[in-house]
Formats: C-alpha cells, structure tokens, sequence
C-alpha cells in the first residue's frame, strides 16, 4: 500500500509518439519535453550507445567504420529491438529530469501511438520494449485516432471526422465517428519513401549519389505535390557514380515532383478506397467538414490542393501537423485514471465470467 501510495506520488504519466523518423515524448501536465529524431549511434562490436536523438542524426553517413548510426524503426514499428530499448530509456529518462531534475522517478505510465496497422507480434515488441525501458503500465493508442484528437477534431460526436496521417514511415487514414475508427486505411508508404524515390531518381537521372538526409533537404525545400507558379532550382551535391568523385548540379523543382508521383498516388488511392467504403451518412458530413492532414507529410508542397483534386472535398492542414499525435496522446493522459479503473473493471468481469 505504501509502494503504491509513493508511486502515484512520484509516477509520471507520459505519452510517446514513438515514429520513424522523430520521436515525441509528452508529459502530462507539461506537455511536449522532447522531440528528436528517431535515430541511435553504436559502436561496432559491443553495440554501445554512443549518441542518441539529434546527436545521432548529425551522424548518419559521416561515421568512421567502428561506429554506426541505426535508425531502429522502420515502417512505424520496431526493427531492432535492443536499440530501440536503450532509445526509449534514454528519452524517456531525459523528459524526466526535465520534470524533476533531482528526483527518482518511479515507473512511469506509459501511452505510445501506434499504427492501425500493427500486427500482434508487433504490438508485443512494442508494450515488451517499453517495459524493459523502465515503464510501469502500457497502454497503446492507434496513431489515427491520436492525430485526430490531437488536431482538435470531435471525435465523441456521433458524425463523421476524417484524418489523413502522413508521418515518416506510415500514412494513416481513418474515419472516425463516436470515438471509434469507422473506416480506415494504413499504408507503409509515407516521408521516408518519398526520400528513397528521390535518391533513386538522382541516381537514375543524373548518375549521382546522394545520402538520406540530403534527399530529406531537397524534399523540403524545393519538393511539391502539384505544379508551381514560380519552379524553384537547387544546387545538389553528391558522388558521381561514374567517376567516383563528388559532383554537383542544378535540379529542377518539377523534376523532383515527377519523381514523387507513385508514393503520393498510393496516398490518394488510400484516401480514396477509405470513401469508398465509408458509410453514407458520415461520408455526407465530410462534404462539409472535409479532410484534414496531420503528419510531417502534410508540409509537402499543395498536398492538401492535389488531394482536394483527387476527392472533391476540402482538404485543411493542421496547424501543428508534425505534434499532432503527441498533442493527442497528452489529451489522452488526463483521462488516464479514468481509462485504467475501467480496464481493470472489465479484466475483473472477464474473470468473473471464467
């Protein structure tokens, strides 16, 4: 009893946005502590961590051959169980001593968003990861829902909400009414891909070799979803894979759209197929409500417009797309009291019934 009255004293509840390419940590009641790439660098051999988050990531193609720098999740799940442990401790211990710097922070409770997706076995990598990481409980919440409570959309009303979630391994389209997924759709075809498409298309066309970052860069700088009044230029620097010896050239803001074009019509194919099949009633309340779009995805250039095309509903970016899953998951935590007394009320009737 005491344990349990000196645990909810220094617990913390937490939500994590456990994604691809970022990871975002929220602590109820101070909201986001931390956001930084999703991405672990270890020594060769013994596999000890060396950097961790934006340290790591300002290491990706530049380490010497003893270290390696390993992005853990792939595709919105876990690829390499050990480093993703070591990475989540280190986040979540980080966002402690944020909140309190000279305290021991017991077992926190934990709520990570995950895809719609997600196979059992996944699921299982995931609540296992978090408890060897130090979490005490584990509750998941899939990623749609979370970004679109975390957008502001009403969820609870009986009527039709729809959000389209591009984040950097899996785009996420659901339609919700009643604070359950109707509809949905989940791809693992997202931020991620559209870089592969753009390193390949750099090797392709212009026989020069370029690395994940670089391609991320040009995506955001220069990369679109439909055409530009004013088509932009960028000078690229690479390695020319005849010669072998680092080049650069000028490339063209369409030719980088042209080669993002299959990723982004797997997107609106998703979209579509989830109207499609979407009860008529709600899909009436999307004529006027519309679609909104959440994720880092969201940022690519006249997305919203190339789907407002391809649908014929008003298509709105949020304002924060790239915290809107974290946002939802801290909306969430206040309700965390209330959701653990109701899961142990119906483990308790389940073992009735048995």
């Amino acid at each position: 009893m005491l344990y349990q009255k000196l645990a909810k004293f220094f617990a913390t509840d937490i939500g994590i946005d456990l994604g691809t390419a970022n990871t975002l940590v929220y602590v109820r009641d101070h909201g986001i502590l931390l956001n930084e790439p999703s991405v672990v660098a270890v020594a060769e051999g013994t596999k000890e961590v060396i950097a961790v988050g934006e340290e790591a990531k300002r290491m990706l193609g530049r380490t010497p051959g003893h270290i390696r720098a390993i992005r853990p999740m792939k595709d919105g799940v876990i690829a390499d169980f050990d480093i993703t442990e070591d990475m989540i401790r280190y986040f979540i211990q980080k966002a402690m001593r944020k909140v309190h710097p000279r305290k021991r922070i017991l077992h926190p409770r934990v709520l990570i968003a995950v895809p719609s997706c997600i196979t059992e076995v996944e699921t299982r990598a995931v609540k296992d990861c978090a408890l060897r990481s130090g979490a005490g409980e584990i509750y998941l919440i899939e990623e749609p829902m979370a970004a679109a409570i975390g957008v502001g959309l009403p969820v609870m009303e009986p009527s039709g909400s729809m959000i389209v979630d591009i984040g950097g391994g899996t785009t996420e389209v659901a339609v919700i009414s009643l604070s359950g997924i109707v509809e949905s759709r989940s791809l693992r075809v997202a931020g991620d891909e559209l870089d592969t498409c753009i390193v390949q298309h750099m090797k392709r066309t212009h026989n020069l070799l370029i690395g994940e970052r670089t391609a991320e860069q040009i995506k955001i700088r220069i990369g679109s979803a439909s055409p530009q009044n004013d088509e932009v230029t960028l000078e690229v620097k690479g390695r020319d894979l005849i010669s072998g010896l680092p080049k650069t050239i000028l490339i063209t803001g369409e030719e980088i759209r042209v080669s993002l074009q299959e990723p982004l019509t797997s997107v609106i194919e998703a979209v579509r197929s989830t109207l499609e099949h979407c009860p008529p009633e709600l899909a009436s309340d999307l004529i006027d409500r519309g679609i909104m779009l959440a994720g880092g995805g969201a940022l690519l250039r006249d997305i919203d417009k190339l789907i407002s095309e391809e649908t014929g509903l008003p298509v709105f970016v949020s304002d924060n797309p790239l915290l809107a899953v974290a946002n939802g998951t801290g909306v969430v935590l206040q309700e965390m009291d209330a959701m653990a007394r109701a899961l142990a009320s119906s483990s308790k009737n389940q073992k009735r019934k048995r």
